[in-house]
């Protein structure tokens, strides 16, 4: 079995919406299992002179729970609207180098105001305000990689 067999597999058992596939043959046990936190896909290669090996199955690390610390800045944080990244690219806080930034912490912004460009694949996409409020925060620095619905900035709606 090559791996665009493995691949369709994968993408077949995704699609019907079963939980968990397994699939022996001669030289190659495959565990394809699908949840709601994430999709794991295991291979066993067994090698062709040990016909007959007990293996474990592997299992990806459970995500650490979050830390405690951070549960009061949420409730902090709980009154004010977060602004994301609709797409994956890097962020700008300023349209070139000479210019002035679009928006500081403790300016007022109206709905449709230019907040950020956002470049990707070499195109600047402007990031405008769907609310009107004040920067409270600006959580990304100049120049770095944002991911898609990564928070941008805090506003405070009032």
């Amino acid at each position: 079995m090559d791996i665009k067999e493995i691949q369709n597999l994968i993408k077949f058992v995704a699609k019907s919406g079963a939980s968990e596939v397994k699939l022996e043959m001669d030289d190659i046990k495959i565990t394809i299992k699908t949840g709601s936190e994430s999709d794991t896909t295991i291979v066993h290669q067994v090698p062709a002179q040990m016909p007959h090996i007990a293996q474990a199955p592997i299992q990806a690390a459970a995500p650490e729970a979050a830390a405690p610390a951070s549960a009061p800045a949420a409730t902090e944080d709980s009154k004010y609207i977060t602004i994301k990244s609709p797409i994956i690219g890097t962020f700008y806080r300023k349209p070139s180098p000479d210019k002035p930034l679009f928006v500081e912490v403790g300016q007022t912004i109206a709905e449709g105001d230019v907040l950020c460009i956002i470049e990707a694949m070499k195109l600047f996409n402007e990031i405008e305000s769907e609310v009107s409020g004040k920067i409270v925060k600006i959580l990304v620095d100049d120049s770095s990689p944002v991911e898609f619905d990564q928070p941008l900035f805090l506003v405070d709606p009032s």
